[in-house]
């Protein structure tokens, strides 16, 4: 049990990866310079009735016509590629960040102490390679496309990182590298895994990345920017808003960033091949909004907090898995304080 001299009920961390947000452009894939903004544009739509039928409709084909009939109009944004264009193009920055050692809130100066140790005993035995050859493979099999990257043909990332004054130049074939796991090999993810660590591990050091990503779909396809949450979908209003930034389609920085730090395989039921689901976001509690699933229960002592609280304390963790894990939610950052009171 904690002493409670050694509790910090004011406790927060800033991520250290910090991702933009990513610009759509349509693009052909023999001549990738000559790219133009993509924009929405709106739809009207009649919809045909499709959701469960209540007891009374299903036994009475009058009643079911009658609601076939009505009519369902919907507006909805949309956006793809001009019939000029076969290739979408998604841009956005990454910068890693370090001097993970030192909260950005903590009013305890004897637990920042001891987390500050365990930080130190960390980088001295694992020094963030694991973590940031994830965040590498991430990059370099373009998980951040989310939708769009499924019946891509061909799908090229080309990364840029700024560090020390001087750009070093990636170029990966994103299909390549697997989005099932992480046991991939390469020399080019090796040394953009060694970038990124030596960021991580770093006091007060800086990384830039800059992601042009293309992938080619075909003339005229959709393509899928964020979906904003819409909280008003009354009457007369769109059902569906895509998210644009000065007129130009978008993707969120929280989306891509998501997309990044899906790098959890070590929660318990990863190697289920009912219940699991692959590489899951990094997450205090393994949650998984679109399964209704939290894969990190405190029951079974597997969330953030029950690793933290003894690993912040110079406690010894069962698995370096679990110190992973630990240090991932650390970088993704938030605000962890602990109730001082009883």
């Amino acid at each position: 049990m904690a002493k409670k001299e050694n509790i910090a009920s004011v406790l927060a961390f800033e991520k250290k990866l910090v991702p933009s947000d990513a610009q759509f452009y349509g693009t052909s894939w023999e001549k990738k310079n000559d790219s133009s903004q993509l924009q929405l544009f709106e739809k009207s739509v009649r919809g045909t009735i499709s959701n469960r039928l209540k007891p009374a409709l299903e036994k009475d084909p009058a009643k079911l016509n009658a609601e076939v009939e009505k009519p369902n109009l919907q507006t909805v944004d949309s956006c793809s590629l001009g019939i000029e264009h076969d290739t979408l193009r998604v841009s956005f920055t990454l910068k890693v960040l370090g001097n993970i050692a030192e909260p950005s809130a903590c009013n305890n100066a004897l637990f920042k102490q001891t987390y500050q140790q365990a930080v130190q005993t960390y980088i001295d035995k694992y020094a963030f390679t694991e973590l940031a050859r994830r965040y590498a493979l991430n990059l370099a099999n373009a998980r951040f496309l989310w939708r769009n990257r499924v019946g891509a043909e061909k799908i090229l990332v080309e990364i840029t990182a700024r560090h020390d004054g001087k750009d070093s130049k990636f170029s990966f074939d994103a299909f390549e590298f697997s989005t099932k796991h992480f046991d991939s090999t390469d020399a080019r993810i090796d040394e953009l895994t060694l970038l990124i660590a030596n960021t991580l591990a770093s006091e007060d050091g800086n990384l830039l990345l800059t992601i042009d990503c293309y992938a080619l779909i075909g003339q005229g396809q959709e393509v899928y920017p964020s979906e904003e949450l819409v909280l008003d979908k009354g009457a007369g209003k769109k059902s569906k808003i895509l998210y644009e930034v000065n007129g130009q389609a978008a993707m969120h920085s929280q989306k891509v960033g998501n997309a990044l730090r899906s790098i959890d395989t070590w929660y318990p039921e990863f190697d289920d091949p009912v219940s699991g689901t692959g590489p899951i976001a990094i997450e205090p509690y393994g949650a998984v909004t679109n399964m209704g699933k939290a894969y990190r229960t405190p029951k079974e002592k597997q969330d953030f907090y029950t690793h933290f609280d003894k690993w912040a304390r110079g406690e010894l963790l069962d698995r370096a898995e679990d110190e992973h894990y630990v240090m991932a939610v650390l970088v993704r950052g938030g605000v962890f304080g602990e109730s001082d009171k009883g």
